[in-house]
């Protein structure tokens, strides 16, 4: 980035997953243990609640929702140069939001974490929390990781959240080279 600070970059961790999968959970239990630094969270959902929720047209949401996207990849991108380790939790629903995330992040050493979960819990867990709309989840589940490339993956209706988060933590040191982001940046490439 353009003015960059003397403190090295921060780490990420970006957790991609359908809502309702638990990305949340898993961040709030990462921010509990991992304690060898300061670490952010940063959702898409915090994005979306910071935008006016008057009605508005069709198309002027669609672009709106863009531009929050954009941004929202962009504050990571701001956080991690000021040397800030981040938390990520996102919905890469659409191909260009992970070409944009591929692109944003570029600079930083980014740990790419898939977060699974089956459709029958994802459906129990989007009607428990009553505040999606229905089948939200299960429509997101055959796009969110169509990319097919991650540096670690967890399924969330095998392990509770903080399980999740114990076994990110323990792969955090351990991430072998070239990254996810790395490699899906390489196929895009080519």
């Amino acid at each position: 980035m353009g003015d960059r600070m003397s403190e090295a970059p921060g780490r990420i961790i970006f957790l991609n997953g359908t809502s309702s999968s638990g990305k949340s959970s898993i961040a709030r239990e990462l921010l509990e243990i991992l304690d060898d630094e300061v670490w952010f969270h940063l959702g898409v959902d915090m994005f979306n609640a910071m935008r006016t929720m008057r009605a508005i047209e069709q198309a002027q949401f669609d672009e709106a929702l863009k531009r929050t996207r954009k941004g929202f990849h962009r504050s990571i991108a701001a956080m991690a140069d000021a040397g800030n380790n981040v938390i990520v939790d996102h919905v890469l629903s659409e191909p260009w939001r992970l070409s944009d995330c591929l692109d944003v992040l570029s600079p930083y050493r980014v740990m790419f974490v898939g977060v699974r979960c089956d459709v029958e819990e994802l459906t129990r867990r989007e009607e428990a929390r009553g505040d999606r709309p229905p089948g939200l989840a299960a429509q997101q589940h055959g796009l969110v990781h169509q990319h097919g490339d991650y540096d670690f993956e967890c399924d969330s209706g095998a392990y509770s959240p903080r399980e999740c988060a114990e076994r990110i933590k323990a792969f955090l040191p351990n991430q072998p080279g070239p990254t996810a982001f790395e490699r899906l940046r390489e196929g895009i490439r080519r």
